[in-house]
């Protein structure tokens, strides 16, 4: 016993780019069968996401670039797919603030029912899509239960992109609130009571304390229920009536596409789809880091 801490030895066999600095602490830490991992790693990175991907964006060039871009101006394509980017990006955004609202619920209170409330949540997950289709046009159509009584004022849901928000808005709210949920499970009750002993209101503790330490698992959220709504098809054919320049899809845009036997047309869309969908999950992953990064600043 010297008195001095007890500090571990590197072992110097072992090469520095099996190392790894731990993302909390910033200390080196050795990666246990790291070869393995990386390989395993890599091997199921290119068999499921890089192959394919590299095969849907090689097909639409069988027609040149002429094709694809006779593919990315004609007019159904791209209502197609500003209908299915901006109803999607619309459901996102109702669905963090209903999704914060519903996991503020069931984290903060004790209320009859919390717990079948909270299992609820996740019936989307489990429900197959085509059903809850189904369930909504059922509820929404000119003759079901909700539609019936808003046909009479002129309002109709049904067929409709305002049906097809309503069906993204369902798909999606589960994603928001299980991103939410564990982070405002996890914050420290004396954090909130610090901040009213230096005399911050309810509102100002809400919108400086609160909400920064939720905006990074608000983003994420937000960036599922996004990615999901983007390629949603199942729950969102039944309610929308797929008419052409009115609600239909790009998922759906791309199945008749493949009915018809035009392959490169419907790997043409999928391309598009996916520049798009990239570059907006990027962008939301450089916001998440940001907020991370403020929060830990701060």
């Amino acid at each position: 016993m010297t008195g001095q801490p007890d500090t571990a030895v590197p072992d110097p066999t072992i090469p520095d780019h099996f190392k790894a600095p731990h993302p909390a602490t910033g200390t080196t830490r050795v990666l246990p069968g790291f070869k393995i991992t990386l390989g395993v790693t890599i091997f199921f990175l290119s068999t499921i996401v890089i192959i394919p991907l590299a095969a849907l964006i090689a097909r639409p060039w069988e027609h040149g670039l002429e094709g694809f871009l006779f593919v990315l101006t004609d007019e159904r394509v791209i209502h197609a797919l500003a209908l299915s980017f901006f109803t999607a990006l619309a459901a996102a955004v109702v669905n963090v603030f209903a999704g914060l609202a519903v996991a503020w619920a069931l984290t903060r209170y004790s209320f009859p029912g919390r717990r079948l409330l909270d299992a609820l949540i996740d019936l989307p997950f489990a429900l197959p899509t085509a059903v809850a289709g189904i369930a909504l046009s059922s509820l929404y159509a000119a003759n079901g239960w909700v539609g019936s009584l808003l046909e009479p004022h002129g309002i109709k849901i049904a067929y409709t992109p305002v049906g097809i928000f309503l069906a993204l808005t369902f798909i999606g709210l589960p994603f928001v609130v299980r991103s939410v949920q564990p982070v405002l499970a996890e914050f420290e009750a004396e954090v909130e009571e610090a901040a009213e002993t230096l005399g911050a209101s309810v509102v100002q503790t809400a919108f400086r304390v609160i909400l920064p330490a939720l905006m990074p698992s608000l983003v994420t959220g937000f960036s599922l229920a996004l990615a999901r709504g983007v390629g949603e098809y199942g729950s969102v054919i039944f309610i929308a009536g797929n008419m052409p320049y009115v609600s239909e899809i790009a998922p759906l845009l791309i199945v008749i596409k493949l009915q018809e036997y035009d392959y490169a047309g419907a790997a043409s869309v999928g391309v598009i789809m996916l520049g798009i969908s990239l570059l907006i999950l990027l962008a939301l992953n450089i916001v998440q880091r940001m907020f991370a990064n403020l929060g830990s600043a701060k």
